[in-house]
């Protein structure tokens, strides 16, 4: 079964079930994948929705973080809520040291030698990463691998 098949099944067991923070969170999602497909102009692969769901749970880490920051706990508890619901679709985060491996097979694949080259082993890095690790600490690793 694929992510937007289990997305649907879990919504109609939401809606049954009477969990609103789920169902909200559920059909935004779908709107949010039928909104991608409609801009790819085709199905989504998987990697796509993957995609989409990643963009919207750092979406709701940002927005944590800042209502959080204004003193707004009602409003980070229901961000939380929505972005533990969008992480348990997502694939298994990946540990510092996997990282840290690709990192540096990605090192030596582009024979990176100093920071210029950052560029060419964030390209390699990314497409294996996406969905498993935020770019941020993959650009942290590769500044501290090339620095």
């Amino acid at each position: 079964m694929g992510l937007q098949e289990k997305l649907l099944d879990d919504m109609k067991t939401a809606m049954k079930s009477g969990n609103k923070i789920a169902l909200e969170t559920l059909r935004m999602l779908r709107s949010q994948l039928k909104n991608a497909s409609i801009a790819k102009g085709e199905d989504l692969s998987e990697e796509d929705v993957v995609g989409v769901l990643s963009k919207e749970a750092k979406k709701r880490k940002e927005s944590l973080e800042l209502y959080r920051q204004g003193g707004r706990e009602d409003l980070a508890e229901k961000e939380e809520m929505e972005m533990q619901i969008i992480v348990s679709y997502l694939p298994e985060a990946l540990s510092e040291d996997e990282l840290a491996k690709i990192v540096d097979k990605a090192v030596v694949e582009t024979e990176a030698e100093s920071l210029r080259d950052m560029g060419k082993v964030m390209g390699v890095v990314m497409p294996q990463v996406k969905g498993r690790a935020d770019g941020k600490a993959v650009q942290e690793m590769v500044k501290k691998k090339l620095g």
